[in-house]
Parts: structure tokens; sequence; C-alpha cells
């Protein structure tokens, strides 16, 4: 018996990076998954592939949570496809990085509205399906406590995810469901070659503050996850675990 078999799942963002991996992680644990995305179709319909090659349950379902009515419907989309909600992850975010004298708007609303009100949306569109034993997975970032130079903005919207975290796991407590947060360090993915970390400095840098000596892959943060949405973590909420091979 797999940790999540008869569990179904949204992931956000989950079209690549480590939203992919995540969703691919709660499928090997038995979930039926859905694969939420805003743009990225291949990605996320490579995802799917992945999952029910190997004999689980996915669907790709494309969705901006910026946005209450795709937020909903994304949620929608899981309970009629499974018939049910068990596991929100809230992984969908963006990060540009930029030097205070650089900082403008339009930077700021990108970052919080994907980051911050994409949570926050998610989460309202699912609580109405989630029973108790249920779990939300908010992933977060080791940045709001490395204070990585140039990443005010970003390391302000997952502050605030760290802050929204523990107030909904007092509000839903009472319902019996958990959220929990966990937050990466330093992660080789799509996103940060795109970036330009991967192969610079800032990636040299990282890596030497890391006790463990290497960056992490999404499997490092999915196997976190999964636990975190499994009945063994049923004690466990307000939690903040950092997945990061202990940078500080």
């Amino acid at each position: 018996m797999t940790k999540l078999s008869s569990k179904v799942a949204v992931v956000t963002g989950a079209s690549k990076g480590i939203g992919a991996g995540i969703a691919k992680a709660l499928a090997r644990e038995g979930a039926a998954v859905v694969v939420n995305y805003a743009s990225s179709k291949a990605g996320a319909d490579a995802v799917v592939a992945d999952i029910t090659s190997a004999g689980g349950q996915a669907i790709a379902v494309q969705g901006d949570v910026s946005k209450a009515s795709e937020a909903q419907g994304v949620i929608e989309a899981a309970v009629k496809q499974f018939g049910r909600l068990d596991v929100l992850v809230n992984n969908s975010g963006i990060y540009e990085f930029a030097a205070i004298e650089e900082v403008t708007e339009d930077h700021y609303r990108r970052q919080f509205d994907v980051n911050v009100l994409g949570i926050l949306l998610a989460t309202q569109a699912a609580v109405k399906h989630l029973g108790e034993g249920a779990s939300i997975v908010n992933v977060s970032s080791a940045i709001t406590h490395v204070h990585t130079p140039t990443a005010a903005v970003y390391a302000g919207t997952k502050g605030a995810v760290n802050a929204i975290s523990g107030v909904l796991a007092n509000e839903l407590a009472p319902r019996k469901i958990r959220v929990n947060v966990v937050s990466p360090g330093f992660v080789v993915t799509e996103g940060t070659h795109t970036a330009g970390v991967v192969g610079s400095e800032m990636e040299t840098g990282l890596v030497a503050q890391t006790p463990l000596g290497r960056a992490g892959q999404p499997d490092d943060i999915a196997t976190v996850v999964a636990f975190l949405a499994s009945d063994d973590a049923g004690w466990l909420t307000g939690e903040n675990i950092t997945a990061s091979g202990g940078i500080r």
C-alpha cells in the first residue's frame, strides 16, 4: 500500500522543475494528480505522460492561479475528474532578481500576484472540498533566511507565504486540515537555468554555503512534500521544513 493510495492531489505550477517533481512523487505514492500549468501545455502533458506510463493517474489542467476564476477552475476540474480532493500543493511561483535601484511596480506585482495571491486563491477554492485529514503544502524558499542580494521582492513574497501558512494552519486546524511549508534551497531546474543562475557566480556562492556541498534536485524537494501530504505527517501542521542541504 502506497502512502497516498486513493488520494487526489492538485499541484499548481507543475509543468516543470520542482512542481513536476512533486507531481511525479505524489503519483508514485498512489495519488491521482492534477498537473496545473499556466502556459506550458507541452510541459504539463509530458509530466502527465510520465505519470500514466508508470501506471499512475494524472490530468493536465490549465489555469493562472493568480486569477480567482481560473484557480477555482483548476480545483473544480480535479473534483469533476476524480470525485474528491485531499491534497493541495501550492507550488506556482516566479522569481526575478533586481537590485533595489531596479525594482519596479511591475516587478513587484508580477511576483506577489503569483507567489502570494495565487496561494490565497487556490486555497480558498480548495478548502470547500477538503475534508478531515487533508493536507495543504505551500512551497516557500530558504531565501527568506539566506537573504540573497537582489532578491528583496522575491524573498518578500516567500516571507508572506510563511506567514500566511502559519495563519492558515491555525485557521483550518479545527477542520483537521493540515498546512505545512517546504522551503527549498538552491535547486537545479529549467527556471534556474533560464534565469542564468546555473553556472553563475551566484550558484557557486550558494553551493559553497551548502553544508552537503551540492545543488538540490527536484526530487530532493518532492519527497519531502510527499511525506507532508501523507498520513505519516498526520501530527504535523504549521511546520516549515527547510530542504536545503543544510544551508542557513
